[in-house]
């Protein structure tokens, strides 16, 4: 699958867009967005977050981006955000973030020094271990209590899909939270931001602060953290804007 989607990259070395998702999704989460995105003209890639550590999903997403030419639009969902401000780093062919719902840090921090007023999350956390390598080393993961799973991510997404996403939910290991965030790619490139105003899954607030860190250009939604899969038009005009702005040529000042 890997080898499939970078194969029809370099097919299309006009601007790809790359979605990122986040934690207890996949990339299925992103399935609305992709449809309208695909309706402009657009090339549109989902590759899966691993979930295992912010470096090492770093690491994955800047080695599969650098296997295809063309410049890319990277948008990301939650945790993701983290993984995109990392994966793009000085060199790449990264020219515009976009972060939906997402946590967007600075250099030197770590996700679990970020504290969220609005945020319900942490008590509905299901702790499991899950095996680290080959020594027999055990390393910890969340979930999300499916009981509350729509009430802290999609409230605002119908329940018979809710109940499906709950089942079936990606689970991400505690190194997302606790490794430290390197070199951040939103201090050099144009960077739009999606706050959504009922997010009790990251936190309305820790979004809008972060983002207005960031310098981020934002648009605000009602809606809940899952606001992609609950308001996928208005988020994919958010990316269309940004996809057009960065295919200006070069001369045309950017946002930061």
């Amino acid at each position: 699958m890997f080898s499939s989607m970078v194969r029809l990259m370099n097919e299309n070395p006009r601007l790809t867009i790359v979605l990122v998702h986040g934690p207890f999704l996949d990339a299925s989460s992103w399935s609305d967005v992709v449809g309208v995105l695909q309706r402009s003209g657009h090339c549109v890639i989902a590759p899966p977050n691993p979930l295992r550590g912010l470096l090492s999903d770093s690491a994955y997403l800047a080695s599969f981006l650098s296997q295809f030419d063309g410049p890319v639009l990277l948008v990301a969902h939650s945790y993701g955000g983290a993984v995109i401000t990392n994966a793009a780093a000085e060199g790449s062919n990264v020219v515009g973030l976009v972060y939906v719902a997402a946590l967007i840090p600075q250099k030197g921090e770590r996700l679990t020094d970020v504290h969220s007023k609005d945020s319900i999350l942490n008590p509905l956390f299901i702790e499991r271990l899950y095996p680290s390598g080959s020594d027999g080393k055990t390393a910890i993961e969340y979930t999300i209590d499916p009981k509350s799973f729509r009430h802290g991510i999609a409230a605002d997404v119908p329940e018979v899909r809710t109940k499906a996403m709950a089942v079936s939910q990606r689970p991400i290991a505690s190194a997302a939270f606790t490794d430290t965030s390197g070199d951040v790619a939103w201090e050099r490139l144009p960077t739009w931001a999606i706050v959504a105003t009922e997010d009790v899954g990251a936190g309305t607030d820790i979004v809008r602060s972060m983002a207005e860190r960031a310098g981020a250009k934002i648009t605000e939604l009602k809606g809940s953290h899952a606001i992609m899969i609950s308001q996928p038009q208005a988020v994919a005009d958010v990316i269309l804007e940004a996809a057009a702005f960065v295919a200006q040529p070069a001369s045309v000042p950017q946002l930061h």
